[in-house]
């Protein structure tokens, strides 16, 4: 019998200081990531019609403040709303934002953060306490009010209190990045935000720390370096290409695809794994953000709202007239250093394939090497049924004995989720791969974010890092870890069991 001590059965359970941080982080960016393409529409028009635009224009200009203001932050306040109470929610949560955005003259990303969840979270206290007690025919009028009273109390409350604490702290915030980049100390932000990143907190991060005070020095300069810091492309290209170079030959084959699709598709948790699986390589993010950070500073760079996502292509799209030049030199510079960081780290491949327990799991042991296309040469014993432990129980010792994960036989299967941090990003590109080899069996792939799986999931898969929070949503469903979103073997044995009807554990 398989036995784990109760911390580790702790994590297996998705309680784990790790987990309760990236779901947190989930949460907060949750609210962000549907909202990207209005946020890409505010950027545009910045950068074409503010005076200091490509297309100056004072009529279309007036779009800018608004936008930011209200819009924003409402649609903000509206997704966080309905993430925890559904259409009501989202409906006082709209409501109970604008309290905030009158009573705090920045924008408030972060106070619509606040007040959607927490209105929402209000009211479906209430609805739980009326809940069968309503008298037949009266379920409009209380349902309709009870929206109306508590939204406008909670904007009240906005207005008084909430908005101006968060205005408060992101003027701190504030003055503390003016405090770094006066003393030329910003760069050190970069020793914790890399690391970040690579346990999957990057849009945390970026749109509920470095956003909101991005879009204040914004509204007043027309550009700020904070949407630079977290995005910058040019760490994940270094990396990469020291890993693709000189890294292990069993995984050099997938580093091409994962740079088109790190560095012009924006979507940066390709290269996370590569992170993971070598952590010494987090000192060479390191060093390249700091260095990029340390350009844009030198430069006077900025761009005019967030880049999302984090394509080469939405950079330029949002960079202010005259700031190509300094925006590109610091993404250069800072795949550079990766690179040499990196490659020094990686001793110029000598040694690059040595035994590596990290290695060896995120490539399946004695797997076959993936191909440019991502298709293995042979199938390796399935890896999922590898972490399979039978049922739970006491061994007197302090130790219990991990609970039996469900099973599920690859006929039964119709309906693969694909989960990522946010559902927007790795999970829509892995979700299309999955989807062709998939197809031919009758089964429908679909995406979605790991803290809003369906309760009806019954076979999920996702990345290792993100597995914890699988399985704290969807307990009862079989969750497939895998470690590389490019030809890891994990997605041969799931269309190898689904094809034969084999056994998949999780």
């Amino acid at each position: 019998m398989t036995n784990v001590s109760m911390a580790e059965l702790k994590n297996l359970q998705g309680n784990s200081f790790r987990a309760r941080v990236q779901r947190f982080g989930g949460y907060m960016a949750g609210m962000i990531m549907p909202n990207i393409g209005a946020f890409i529409a505010w950027g545009l028009i910045t950068a074409m019609f503010i005076p200091t635009g490509w297309t100056p224009n004072e009529k279309l200009g007036a779009l800018v403040g608004p936008m930011i203001s209200v819009l924003l932050p409402v649609l903000i306040g509206y997704t966080g709303g309905r993430m925890v109470h559904g259409q009501r929610g989202a409906v006082i949560g709209a409501v109970a934002t604008m309290g905030v955005v009158v009573g705090a003259e920045i924008p408030m990303f972060l106070g619509a953060m606040v007040m959607g969840p927490l209105a929402a979270l209000v009211l479906k206290g209430f609805d739980k306490l009326v809940e069968g007690k309503i008298k037949a025919g009266f379920e409009m009028l209380v349902n309709n009010f009870s929206v109306g009273i508590i939204g406008g109390a909670m904007a009240v409350l906005g207005v008084v209190g909430i908005g101006p604490v968060v205005e408060a702290l992101t003027k701190a915030a504030g003055n503390a990045v003016d405090f770094l980049v006066d003393n030329s100390l910003l760069p050190l932000v970069s020793v914790i935000v890399e690391p970040a990143k690579a346990l999957f907190l990057n849009n945390a991060i970026n749109h509920g720390v470095f956003g909101p005070i991005g879009a204040d020095q914004a509204l007043e300069t027309g550009q700020s370096i904070m949407f630079m810091i977290e995005t910058n492309p040019g760490p994940g290209l270094g990396v990469l290409v020291a890993m693709f170079l000189f890294g292990p030959r069993k995984i050099r084959p997938t580093v091409p695809g994962a740079m088109i699709i790190h560095f012009l598709g924006g979507i940066h948790e390709i290269y996370f794994p590569y992170l993971l699986m070598k952590p010494k390589m987090i000192i060479a993010a390191i060093a390249g953000g700091m260095a990029g950070v340390g350009t844009a500073m030198v430069t006077n760079s900025g761009l005019v709202s967030t880049p999302a996502p984090g394509s080469i292509f939405a950079y330029l799209a949002v960079t202010p007239r005259g700031g190509h030049l300094s925006v590109l030199l610091s993404i250069a510079v800072a795949a550079g250093v990766a690179f040499i960081v990196g490659a020094a780290l990686l001793k110029f491949g000598r040694g690059a394939d040595a035994d590596d327990p990290a290695l060896e799991a995120a490539v399946g042991g004695d797997a076959p090497v993936p191909s440019a296309g991502g298709a293995a040469t042979a199938t390796p014993e399935p890896s999922v049924s590898a972490t399979t432990a039978p049922v739970g129980g006491s061994t007197g010792n302090g130790a219990v004995s991990a609970p039996a994960r469900p099973t599920i036989s690859g006929k039964e299967v119709k309906k693969l989720m694909v989960a990522c941090d946010a559902g927007m990003g790795s999970s829509v590109m892995l979700a299309s791969q999955m989807r062709t080899r998939l197809k031919p069996y009758g089964v429908t792939v679909e995406h979605v974010s790991v803290n809003d799986l369906p309760a009806d999931a019954r076979l999920v898969l996702t990345h290792a890092d993100l597995a914890d929070r699988a399985r704290a949503t969807v307990p009862h469903a079989v969750v497939v870890p895998f470690q590389m979103f490019l030809g890891d073997p994990v997605f041969d044995e799931v269309e190898k069991a689904i094809k034969e009807g084999g056994e998949l554990r999780g």
